[in-house]
């Protein structure tokens, strides 16, 4: 059955696997909100019964008839600093979800973060306490979304770090300091650290949400992410693909209290607190393989390949 479906942050890294897709790979009606349409990369018109809306979320209630008709809603758009931060990111959403129609929408969609989230899957008080405005309107928006009637329709999506980005996509913070870090690969293979965590790619992220449209799984709660890997298994990774002999002499942690005391570094709340959970890993993370699908990117291999780094062949 054709599914109305009403999309934010479409212009997004996240946003633009998403709906290409929704676009390319299901004949639901697509309404697409976006703040400017000319930062669309992908083809919106290669089929019809796809809508782009030039607007804003802090215009939402202009599209109060639109939402009444809406089948399954994603909310993506995210502010990531600014004034707008708190507004954008719990206000809005909260008033797009209040505008819906509780009889008919059948799905929402919600894109938080998995910073928000503790190792058993619940709420982390840190990120509220100490974590920049962005986290904090996350954590906010997550408690209000539990106290609201139409609840148990939400499903919320926790991305793990993100891989994603070239030509016809944006990219994520993560896989534009890829390329960086394996420049200093040499000096890296010198350490070893405690620590572990997931990561996804955009268009894994894509279709798991393409499978929940058409298989709904209304009022979970969904970490989005590969099998966790420790920080020593990535820079052995790393090094294998660089040729290069993995060392790991140096403890990472010690080292960089070192630098922090003798360069007087101003080190915050949250990144203190980071250097010492050191385990960002969740329950039960969900992929495409969990739905009985391919996995786009699964390896450390996978990240620094589609991150544009070049493999080094022979020793």
């Amino acid at each position: 059955m054709t599914k109305r479906i009403f999309v934010t942050g479409a212009t997004g890294c996240i946003g633009h696997y998403l709906v290409e897709t929704l676009i390319q790979e299901t004949e639901h009606e697509l309404f697409l909100l976006v703040r400017d349409a000319r930062k669309l990369k992908i083809d919106v018109t290669f089929r019809p019964n796809v809508t782009v809306i030039q607007s804003d979320m802090q215009e939402i209630e202009q599209h109060r008839d639109l939402l009444q008709t809406i089948d399954c809603a994603i909310l993506a758009a995210t502010a990531w600093g600014g004034d707008a931060v708190y507004d954008v990111n719990v206000e809005r959403n909260l008033q797009l979800i209040s505008m819906l129609d509780p009889n008919r929408v059948e799905q929402i969609l919600y894109f938080s973060t998995a910073s928000i989230l503790d190792r058993q899957n619940q709420l982390l008080p840190e990120a509220k306490e100490m974590g920049n405005e962005y986290l904090k309107s996350k954590y906010l928006c997550y408690e209000q979304l539990e106290q609201l009637e139409i609840s148990k329709k939400i499903t919320k999506l926790f991305p793990t770090l993100v891989i994603g980005g070239g030509d016809r996509y944006p990219y994520s913070a993560i896989t534009a300091g890829i390329p960086g870090v394996a420049k200093w690969a040499k000096l890296i293979r010198l350490f070893k650290a405690d620590g572990s965590f997931h990561f996804t790619h955009g268009h894994d992220i894509a279709q798991v949400v393409r499978y929940l449209v058409d298989h709904p799984a209304p009022g979970q709660s969904l970490v989005l992410g590969n099998a966790k890997i420790t920080v020593n298994q990535a820079i052995e990774e790393l090094c294998d693909y660089l040729k290069l002999r993995p060392l790991m002499n140096i403890p990472l942690l010690w080292m960089a209290d070192i630098i922090i005391f003798l360069f007087r570094i101003q080190v915050g709340e949250w990144d203190r607190f980071s250097m010492k959970y050191r385990h960002f890993t969740h329950l039960n993370p969900v992929s495409p393989a969990s739905f009985g699908m391919a996995n786009y990117c699964s390896t450390m291999e996978d990240v620094l390949k589609l991150s544009g780094v070049k493999k080094r062949l022979g020793r």
